[in-house]
């Protein structure tokens, strides 16, 4: 029996596909910098970034610097539109994700988070809507570890204090989170409904995994 689901966050309780839109080609834009060039030093950041080494100003800092394309005006302008576009907004939810949560808690079922996130994100996360709903969560800039380690999932079943079969994970499949939580022994969910065409997603309908495709669908999976 399902005594706990935990959740990846974006692209499963949220998604950034929609509103204002900051990833490393956005800032390369904003900086006035070669794409490809801006992009490889950013993802030269991106553990340190994920983990809690560094900051996000200090790793655009880096990364424009790396790029040849700092600007004091720029870096401001980065920034600000970065914390907007990670701002957990209602038209940011699917219509079912806070009656699913609530359903969840309604029938006993505790709420684990894990999730891959950097000081901005975790910030938002914090100050979110979502935030009183869980029980246990884990932020892998505050842990200090991230997704697909199998230490990050230990971590947060520890702290619900249950087992890996007592679990069910859900996710967007997303840093092969979906493979590391059935590794260990949990049931793993596809979150489709956030799903698109869209390029710049992280991954697409994975065939190894039984997907649901509305999130009030998970309470199916709880049996």
């Amino acid at each position: 029996m399902i005594r706990a689901v935990i959740f990846d966050m974006y692209e499963t309780l949220v998604t950034l596909m929609t509103g204002p839109r900051c990833f490393s080609r956005d800032m390369a834009a904003i900086a006035g910098a070669d794409t490809e060039r801006f992009r490889a030093a950013w993802r030269a950041t991106e553990d340190a970034r994920m983990l809690g080494h560094m900051t996000f100003e200090a790793a655009v800092r880096q990364a424009m610097e790396r790029s040849g394309c700092f600007t004091e005006a720029a870096f401001g302008r980065i920034i600000d539109l970065r914390r907007a576009s990670r701002e957990i907004r209602p038209e940011r939810l699917h219509g079912e994700i806070l009656p699913m949560l609530t359903a969840l808690h309604d029938r006993g079922v505790k709420v684990g988070l894990i999730t891959n996130c950097q000081s901005e994100e975790a910030e938002a996360i914090r100050e979110s809507i979502l935030w009183p709903h869980f029980d246990v969560p884990v932020l892998s800039c505050e842990a200090g570890v991230m997704k697909p380690d199998p230490a990050i999932f230990r971590l947060c079943l520890e702290q619900l204090r249950m087992s890996p079969r007592e679990c069910l994970y859900v996710g967007d499949g997303g840093s092969h989170e979906l493979e590391a939580a059935q590794a260990l022994g949990m049931r793993a969910v596809q979150a489709a409904w956030y799903l698109t065409d869209d390029p710049i997603q992280p991954v697409g309908r994975l065939t190894a995994f039984p997907a649901a495709d509305s999130p009030l669908a998970i309470l199916d999976q709880l049996n």
